[in-house]
Order: C-alpha cells, then structure tokens, then sequence
C-alpha cells in the first residue's frame, strides 16, 4: 500500500524507505502460479468428493469479512500468490460478544497481538515478527470504518489504540508505515477465536520451565509439558504477570512458546497437507477471525496454506521487533523501536532474504530453550565399501546479529 503524497512530504515524521518485492523471472513465476492452481483443484475437488461444501465455507467467510483500504482509500488488489506473502494477524482484546465475564467486564479495544508474518517467495523460509503492544509510534491518517471523513496523522501514538481509530485496517496501515512493506493481507482474532482454534486442533503441547501462577489471567501451570486447549490456551496467550519480568516483552517471548509449539503441531500431524484438516480449520477460522476481503476468498486461503506447508521447521523464524525503553514521562513504561536495528529486518523481508538466528539461546525474557539430553553414543557395524555420494551443495545464510531475539520452530523453547 502507498502512503498518500502529503504525508511523503511530512518531514517531522521519521520517513522509512519503502521497498519492493523482489520480482521472479517469468519461467519461475508461471511454475509456481501452475502449482497453487493446482493445487486449490486438489483442495476442492477432494472435498467435492468427500460431499464438503465449498459453496457453504465460502458464504462463511464472505459473512465475516471487512473491506481494506490504502491510506488514501483505495482498494487493496490482491497480489500473485506465487510472489512473497505479507501478512498481519491482530489479536484483538474486545469482550463484544463473548457471552459471559470470564474476561472481565473491560470495554477495551485494544490490538494485544501484532504479528507480521512473510513468507518468501522460493517458499523455502519465513519470519514473523511481534511487535509490542506498548510500541510507541507515528500513526498515519487512516479512513473512517463508518463513513466519516476519518482519522488524521499523529506524530506518536500506542500503536495497540489504533484498532481504536480505524479498525484493523489502521494497525495495518501503522505497521506499513514503520516497515516501509506493503501487507495485502489482514486476519483479527479475539478472545472466543482463541479458544475455539486450540479447540480445533486439538490443544497444543508447550513447555513451561518454571510454575506460572498470574491471578490477573487466572494462569496456573506447574513446570512440565503442558497440553493447551481452549480457556487454558487464552490464559496462557494473555499471562504477562506470570512470566519473565512481567513486561509485554516478556508476553512475547511466551507467546512464541506457544506458536513455535502449534507449528510442530501442524507439521508433525501434516495438517497442511490434509483438504479435511484444512477445511476444518477453514471453517474454524470462518467463524471465529474477521479477514479482510483480500483474503476471504477460499482460493486465496488454499494458496496461503500451500505457501506454508512445506517450509522446515529450522527456517520458520520468530523475532520481537528490536525496541528500547527509558521513555520520559508520559510514556514511561512504555518502548519504542530501535530504528537501526528494526530497518535491518525490514530490509531483509523487502529484499525476500531468509532470517536464521545467530544466537540459539536468546528467546526473551519470558523463555528459555529446552534443555536437551546428550544422545547416546551407539556402536555402528562395518559396512563394505561403496562409492561415496557427492554431497549436496547447501545455501549459506548469514546468520541474524546476536541482538535478535526469538526462536524457531525446531526448537523447542520453555516458558519461565
């Protein structure tokens, strides 16, 4: 998405460059857009087979769904799958429609979670990013969600309040302006999505290193391996007072415990490489997420999934976004980012490079890596001699600064 030209111009904002997305050549591009195509057949006429309804999911999701703008109120086109993917999740902290007060009676709005995922275009790594809730910075002018003439620029906001402002679509276009990336694609979940994704999966196994007990949250978990489902999952996502230093770095941290855990479980039971499993979660995520309209389409979900599933473990990545405290009054206790180190990132996605961390041991102040036993030494017999295989030449990545904090899929990480 592009920044209107007026705020181009705004000198007193910190301007960071934008980029675009790395091209591929025209062999390659048509390959890969033959396979998504292909793909979504298999997708959908195996659930034609199996008497799933198509029609019916895509009626879901097109129910659920809200319109993305630019920043100057323009339609959002959907890219080509087979380029790059950015995506945006929100979480969302609104009790509007929960149904009860197990949440508490707060009449809040507030984007707790924001995660920019990318996917890279060869579909061999990804990355997702936190960004704290906490995170002062400038907030663009963002078009109304009901009508009106909008909501101007600020020169430093919460970025959490701009879901306050206009809707998701304003965290979004907040997030495009401090990375410089244009993000096409935009999901929101609260709190009921939450517990009813656990659900469908079938909870998700975490490692939490030392008692987590937080009455804010109602989060009691002993040490050990623990399987989330439902409230339990909610609790844990949302406990900041029982781990680390209590900050929302520290929640972070924790939540990439969480996450890193639920890919091994996609993977390890090859949910994404099952049309039931998917469509299962499809639905899911029909009822209980708000998309944006670029991404409501089955098509497009079928093509995302796809984008996914096969990416090693290793080469998922998620990071905290590099910010610094210290703040004066008004916003003590609260971050900003660390520019220089934050544009190395935002580079690094613009330019499609995959990012590995540098230093495995350095989760956050809410994790740990899991302790590994030292495996077994065991006796191999002699074998005849056979002609040695040439080895197989493998890609040199350069590892991320040790300053990058996060984890990957493959490994597992403990809560503490």
């Amino acid at each position: 998405m592009q920044l209107t030209e007026q705020s181009k111009k705004k000198k007193t904002e910190r301007a960071i460059a934008r980029h675009g997305n790395v091209q591929a050549t025209g062999r390659v591009r048509s390959v890969l857009e033959i396979f998504t195509k292909a793909l979504v057949v298999v997708v959908v006429s195996t659930l034609t087979v199996l008497g799933i309804s198509f029609v019916q999911l895509s009626q879901e999701l097109s129910r659920n769904h809200f319109h993305l703008t630019d920043s100057a109120g323009n339609d959002v086109k959907i890219p080509p799958l087979s380029g790059p993917i950015n995506f945006l999740l929100v979480g969302s902290d609104t009790r509007q429609g929960s149904g009860n007060n197990q949440f508490g009676n707060i009449t809040s709005n507030l984007a707790d979670v924001i995660i920019l995922l990318h996917v890279s275009e060869d579909r061999k790594s990804a990355v997702g990013i936190s960004f704290p809730r906490d995170l002062m910075v400038p907030w663009p002018a963002c078009p109304s969600t009901s009508g009106g003439p909008g909501y101007y620029a600020q020169s430093l906001g919460q970025i959490n309040a701009t879901i306050s402002n206009g809707g998701p679509g304003c965290t979004l276009l907040t997030v495009e302006k401090l990375t410089g990336l244009q993000i096409p694609y935009l999901a929101m979940i609260d709190f009921n999505g939450v517990i009813e994704l656990s659900n469908a999966v079938g909870g998700v196994e975490v490692c939490v290193a030392e008692d987590i007990n937080d009455t804010y949250t109602n989060t009691h978990l002993k040490a050990g391996m623990h399987n989330l489902q439902g409230l339990q999952a909610l609790q844990f996502l949302r406990t900041r007072h029982g781990v680390g230093d209590g900050s929302d770095l520290s929640r972070i941290s924790n939540q990439q415990v969480y996450m890193t855990a639920l890919v091994r479980k996609l993977k390890s039971k090859d949910i994404l490489n099952n049309p039931v499993a998917l469509y299962s979660l499809a639905r899911t995520a029909a009822r209980n997420m708000k998309l944006s309209d670029t991404l409501s389409d089955p098509t497009t979900l079928a093509g995302v999934a796809a984008a996914l599933k096969s990416i090693p473990m290793s080469r998922i990545t998620f990071l905290q976004l590099p910010s610094v405290g210290g703040l004066p009054a008004p916003n003590e206790g609260r971050v900003m980012p660390d520019y220089e180190k934050a544009q190395i990132l935002f580079n690094m996605i613009a330019a499609d490079q995959p990012m590995v961390l540098g230093k495995v041991n350095n989760a956050g102040s809410g994790a740990i890596v899991a302790p590994t036993a030292t495996p077994t030494p065991t006796k191999t017999k002699k074998s005849t001699k056979s002609p040695t295989p040439k080895p197989t030449p493998t890609e040199t990545i350069t590892p991320l600064p040790d300053w990058a904090q996060g984890t990957n899929a493959k490994t597992t990480t403990c809560s503490k």
